[in-house]
């Protein structure tokens, strides 16, 4: 739901329509409880038809988790992407790092009180928690099946996979938990590429330079 550069009239209502049935969303599962909102609900809410909010967002837990989705299979195109010679943890950690001089939200430098308000309701709501379970666990397979087809022992693939995701993960979970708590993303961001060097190196410990050149 971000604005994009040379975005039309037509895009740009869109987007604003999106925009509007989430925030609407987001109050209402806030104020009443995800489970005690219903889709008719919010659409009323935000003066569009049931079928209006199904267009844009497929489920009732796409309205709390579609704008993390997008950025989920980062890890994946870090690697797809790399350079030539290029290992998968430093393609990880280069892209993370980038993200980090950013500000990028992505990688939870974000303290937008909707953005907090979301991550709140998929932290203290079971069903949205797993859905975004599910939706890394997805991604970590992605990225096991790709350095497979690299050559790499699935097995090992799947290692590799599970330390990668599960390293990023964690720095962005510390990001959310520090800015939840009241810190600001100025703050978290003066030893965020620090705490990610020190994280990737952990697992580049482990891994050297697996799985070889692009």
């Amino acid at each position: 739901m971000r604005m994009t550069a040379g975005e039309g009239l037509r895009e740009r209502k869109k987007r604003e329509t999106a925009m509007r049935i989430w925030r609407t969303a987001l109050d209402l599962f806030t104020e009443r409880g995800f489970d005690h909102v219903s889709v008719a609900e919010i659409a009323a809410a935000a003066d569009v038809s049931k079928m209006t909010v199904f267009n844009y967002f497929g489920t009732k837990e796409d309205l709390v988790t579609a704008p993390m989705m997008n950025d989920v299979g980062d890890v994946v195109r870090a690697v797809r992407e790399r350079e030539a010679g290029e290992s998968a943890v430093a393609a990880v950690r280069r892209q993370f790092l980038e993200m980090i001089e950013l500000r990028d939200p992505s990688v939870g430098l974000n303290d937008d009180p909707r953005s907090l308000q979301a991550r709140q309701l998929i932290m203290n709501t079971p069903v949205l928690l797993q859905r975004a379970s599910v939706a890394f666990r997805e991604a970590q397979q992605e990225l096991a099946e790709l350095l497979t087809e690299e050559g790499g022992d699935p097995m090992l693939a799947a290692v590799a996979a599970a330390q990668l995701t599960g390293a990023r993960n964690a720095l962005i979970a510390e990001h959310h938990r520090r800015i939840l708590g009241g810190e600001s993303v100025q703050w978290v961001v003066t030893d965020a590429a620090e705490r990610a060097e020190r994280a990737f190196a952990q697992v580049e410990n482990g891994l050297g330079s697996y799985p070889g050149p692009a």
